[in-house]
C-alpha cells in the first residue's frame, strides 16, 4: 500500500508541475519573457504530468493552436492510461499491491 501512495503523490506534483509550466509559459509570452522550451512542457507530460498539462492548456488557453501539443498532450495522456491498465489487469506487477 505504501508503493501505491508514493505513486499518487508523484502523480499528484507532476501534474501540478504540468499546470504550472503552461501558466508561467503563457504568462512569460505574455509578457514577451525567456519562454520554457516546448520539449520540456512535452517532458513533464511524458514523466507524469499529462493530466496537468492538458488542464493547464485549456484554462490558460496556451498552445491550443499548435496541432502537435493539441493532439500530442492527449496522445500522451492515452498511452499512460493503456500502460496503466496493463500493468493493473496482467498480474506481473502483483508488488505493487
Amino acid at each position: 500500500m505504501k508503493v501505491i501512495l508514493i505513486i499518487i503523490a508523484y502523480l499528484i506534483l507532476m501534474n501540478i508541475a504540468g499546470f504550472a509550466s503552461m501558466a508561467i509559459d503563457k504568462w512569460k509570452a505574455v509578457h514577451r519573457s525567456w519562454r520554457i522550451p516546448e520539449v520540456n512542457l512535452f517532458l513533464i507530460a511524458i514523466i507524469g504530468g499529462s493530466v496537468g498539462s492538458i488542464l493547464g492548456m485549456k484554462f490558460c488557453r496556451h498552445k491550443t493552436k499548435h496541432w502537435y501539443f493539441v493532439f500530442g498532450m492527449p496522445a500522451i495522456l492515452v498511452i499512460q492510461v493503456l500502460i496503466l491498465a496493463y500493468i493493473i489487469f496482467s498480474g506481473k506487477f502483483g508488488i505493487l499491491w
